[in-house]
């Protein structure tokens, strides 16, 4: 189950989400002639992952933001790249182009950080925008918790595709992550569970002042915890009917 857009449009046009996802796409690009070579590919990460043992002992500390931009697979990108896409155009347009983009960095640094204190001892590369992007959805969840979000379901062959509130998409997703975290061997999967945690809580707490600023729970009264402007309305797509002859 993920999602496949939003019906919150953005009142302006999201400039720095366009170029976060260029600057990714564009770095992976780069680099991608080498996937398929491992030890290169290994001693590039190396050089510019978040290795959680080096940052531990005070080294390497840049890994913390060049990680973000870095992805170890095509749909490892696409992936994220999706979430930023459908969240990230709504915090810009609330938060301001600066803002969002100061908003995005730190919340992937403290993703950064709760992956090293989850296993400080780790020398395995962390890459990806995972940690930032979660923290747009921390951040998405308290200002808009009722936004409608569709969401593809594929359950083996059956795929189907409906409109849930954000809070329960969201929610349901930071719950996994807790989970996956809580049952996983340190190290195993490949998935940094905790930095998607500690993004999201991240991301949580710095849009907590602009909240405020919006008014709090009287911001979510006046809204209903919708968007405060006009739904987007996307028309069904249907499959054309085709007449037997007869």
């Amino acid at each position: 189950m993920f999602p496949i857009r939003d019906h919150n449009p953005s009142g302006r046009t999201p400039y720095v989400v366009y170029i976060l996802m260029a600057l990714n796409i564009g770095i992976f690009l780069l680099y991608w002639p080498i996937m398929s070579e491992p030890y290169r590919i290994a001693a590039f990460f190396q050089d510019w992952a978040l290795i959680p043992a080096e940052v531990s002992m005070g080294s390497k500390p840049l890994g913390l933001v060049t990680s973000m931009f870095l992805h170890g697979g095509f749909l490892h990108l696409a992936g994220n790249m999706l979430f930023l896409w459908i969240f990230g155009d709504n915090l810009e347009d609330e938060m301001g182009h600066g803002g969002f983009l100061f908003f995005y960095l730190l919340s992937g640094i403290a993703a950064g950080l709760a992956q090293v204190i989850s296993d400080p001892g780790s020398q395995i590369p962390t890459v990806g925008a995972s940690g930032a992007i979660a923290g747009v959805m921390g951040g998405y969840l308290l200002l808009f918790p009722k936004a409608r979000v569709d969401v593809l379901l594929i359950i083996i062959i059956f795929f189907k595709v409906f409109t849930v509130p954000a809070w329960v998409m969201l929610g349901l997703w930071f719950a996994l992550q807790l989970f996956n975290g809580a049952t996983s061997t340190a190290g195993a999967g490949g998935v940094a569970y905790w930095a998607h945690a500690g993004g999201f809580v991240a991301g949580l707490l710095l849009t907590l002042p602009l909240w405020q600023r919006r008014g709090g729970p009287q911001f979510w009264q006046k809204t209903d915890g919708k968007p405060p402007h006009p739904d987007a309305v996307y028309s069904r797509s249907t499959v054309p009917k085709v007449r037997r002859r007869r």
